[in-house]
């Protein structure tokens, strides 16, 4: 009999490791496809855009940002349809606060990140206007008196609508700025014009990548949380947020090695404005996200990384996020993980 019981608690454990390999395997392997889609569905777009003339700008503003975003796009939806919405939420908090934090800390310690003088008038205070209105959103209990915090789905269709101004910002002063417009249209100049069968092949190819990357993504994130013991919300605030996270990270380390540290603030800018007025907007609009396990700390630690960038940029360093500030950045990042896991 105590062999028995032995050789069930060691087949158990066998078991429950090889789950646990599986939903690492899962989570890898979803990344990768996630990537790969992203980058094809990209280059496809791009190229059918160049079939039909459409100016590099618009490509620009509009696929290249939405490529570098698909990550975050896909793992929140596949969470929301799940019913994973403590992931959905976290992935764009998370993906929010590494981006400001750790990105921008990491590019500074590259090269200085020169600022102009639009982006601390302008763009740093919308990305913080973003992240307030998500705050005021995500807070039904203490402004409506309801007996559970949700995203609901109006909430996500404002969030949209939000987009549709940001959109239409995005495009009129690109329009209305030539030196922009010359600086865009030198960074999609090099996009492959591809045969159009080949085009669309990428585009299909890249989507049917996106949606089984993000099942495969999402599954293998929820199996390590249940395995671990840790909630959804923790996970999709810290590994699923930095995996997705992944194409704004290289695009800025690039950046910063070809002596254009200054694109590491747009790309981050660009993807926090994205991914809290589409993806959650998207995400919102298809089912309400209950806000399980993601509390005011995390929304507000998203609120203060904007304000601290935002800080530095005009006080300390003469519109230039140093060495030091860089350093600053990635000590809060660690700090706020720290606590994380330890709540």
């Amino acid at each position: 009999m105590s062999e028995f019981i032995l050789f069930y608690n060691w087949f158990t454990l066998s078991l429950s490791k090889i789950y646990v390999l599986m939903d690492i395997l899962f989570l890898i392997g979803g990344l990768l496809l996630i990537l790969l889609g992203a980058n094809g569905l990209t280059d496809g777009a791009a190229s059918v855009a160049k079939h039909f003339r459409i100016p590099s700008i618009v490509i620009g503003l509009t696929i290249v940002a939405f490529g570098t975003s698909a990550p975050e796009l896909t793992v929140s939806l596949s969470s929301a349809l799940k019913g994973s919405t403590a992931i959905s939420i976290g992935n764009v908090v998370g993906s929010n606060t590494f981006n400001t934090l750790m990105i921008v800390g990491c590019t500074a310690l590259f090269a200085p990140i020169a600022i102009t003088r639009n982006t601390l008038q302008r763009e740093i205070p919308l990305c913080i206007l973003s992240s307030l209105a998500l705050l005021i959103c995500a807070n039904d209990i203490l402004f409506d008196g309801s007996k559970e915090n949700v995203i609901s789905i109006t909430d996500g269709l404002l969030l949209l609508c939000f987009f549709a101004i940001f959109m239409s910002y995005t495009f009129a002063i690109a329009k209305n700025n030539p030196k922009e417009k010359g600086e865009k249209e030198a960074e999609t100049e090099d996009i492959k014009k591809l045969p159009i069968g080949k085009s669309i092949f990428y585009i299909l190819g890249g989507l049917g990548a996106l949606i089984a990357g993000g099942s495969f993504f999402v599954d293998g994130a929820s199996g390590i949380a249940r395995s671990l013991g840790i909630s959804e919300s923790v996970i999709g605030l810290t590994l699923v947020a930095g995996g997705t996270s992944l194409p704004e990270l290289a695009t800025s380390i690039v950046a910063a090695l070809k002596k254009n540290p200054e694109i590491a603030i747009g790309n981050v800018i660009g993807s926090n404005l994205f991914n809290i007025f589409f993806v959650l907007g998207c995400s919102a609009s298809i089912t309400p996200l209950y806000l399980t396990g993601i509390n005011n700390m995390d929304l507000l630690v998203l609120v203060g990384s904007s304000i601290l960038l935002w800080l530095f940029g005009i006080f300390f360093g003469k519109r230039t996020i140093t060495r030091i500030e860089g350093s600053i950045l990635i000590l809060c990042y660690i700090a706020y993980t720290v606590v994380l896991i330890y709540r």
